[in-house]
């Protein structure tokens, strides 16, 4: 089946815009059952039309594609739980503290909180959707996980916490580039939905077999199908080639001037060594003629 491909900022705002579609895909990812999800906020939209002066302003609008989702997820002991589901979706390895400036807003929004007099926090996830690798593993998904434990024994802590869990976080990464061909699992077969290597001699569109997907996520490739026949979604995706471009020319651009100060700076450098022996040599040769006086 032909898709469009979700390495693709719009494709990818296109496919968690189904409500349906993002719980089922976030629920995947993170191991917990979701049964209800907002969609909170985006960083970054792309739209057909838009004059190129006002989508780049920075680097950082073209490369991060964020969203925030208010989870509500199901428990082991038949209860409910209200998290914050922040999933950021980058092209390029910059700015590590971007990151954290959105994790920071994150804990420090009053609207992260589930009762009315604003003091009970929730609790934070955090999943990167990489298109560059971390040279940590060759696994295409990395679970960073909090352990409280106590420090003189060892011993690990399993109670949950609300302190704990207020002030730490669950993180997932995935690694886009390792996905290969590693279907080790139900996720990482879902995932294969990035797997650029199904790419056609049009990078927008992949060709996958939609008969190895499981019922459950059939929804998931339909709605990759349908942004693959949008032609809304065809011209964005052309937009976004055309800026990354752009944006990388000029790093070769800023990358050469960089070069040619860099000569530059050594040229000089050598030239103010050599006059500097020059002027020890005239030193010199003045001392000998006085001392031959």
């Amino acid at each position: 089946m032909i898709i469009a491909n979700p390495i693709y900022d719009t494709v990818f705002k296109y496919m968690m815009s189904d409500s349906k579609v993002a719980k089922t895909f976030l629920s995947a990812i993170i191991g917990e059952k979701i049964v209800e999800l907002d969609f909170a906020s985006t960083e970054y939209t792309l739209k057909a039309g838009i004059e190129k002066s006002q989508i780049d302003r920075t680097l950082e609008q073209i490369t991060v594609c964020r969203f925030d989702f208010a989870a509500k997820i199901e428990t082991e002991n038949g209860g409910y739980k209200t998290v914050i589901i922040e999933l950021q979706k980058a092209k390029f390895a910059t700015g590590i503290m971007r990151f954290r400036r959105y994790l920071g807003a994150m804990y420090q929004s009053a609207e992260n909180t589930y009762d009315k007099n604003r003091v009970k926090a929730r609790q934070i996830y955090c999943i990167y959707l990489l298109n560059y690798e971390i040279d940590l593993c060759d696994s295409p998904i990395i679970k960073v996980d909090y352990v409280a434990s106590d420090l003189t024994t060892g011993k690990k802590l399993d109670k949950k916490n609300e302190f704990i869990e207020s002030l730490n976080h669950k993180s997932w990464i995935i690694q886009v580039r390792q996905l290969k061909e590693k279907r080790r699992n139900e996720l990482e077969n879902l995932l294969s939905i990035f797997d650029q290597d199904n790419i056609t001699d049009d990078k927008h569109i992949l060709n996958i077999d939609e008969r190895q997907f499981s019922e459950a996520y059939q929804h998931i490739i339909r709605k990759l199908r349908e942004a693959y026949e949008s032609k809304q979604v065809r011209e964005e995706m052309q937009m976004e080639d055309d800026y990354i471009n752009e944006l990388l020319m000029k790093d070769e651009i800023i990358a050469e001037k960089d070069k040619s100060l860099a000569e530059s700076k050594k040229t000089i450098e050598e030239k103010d060594k050599a006059l500097l022996e020059q002027r020890k040599e005239i030193e010199e040769l003045k001392r000998q003629l006085k001392n031959n006086k």
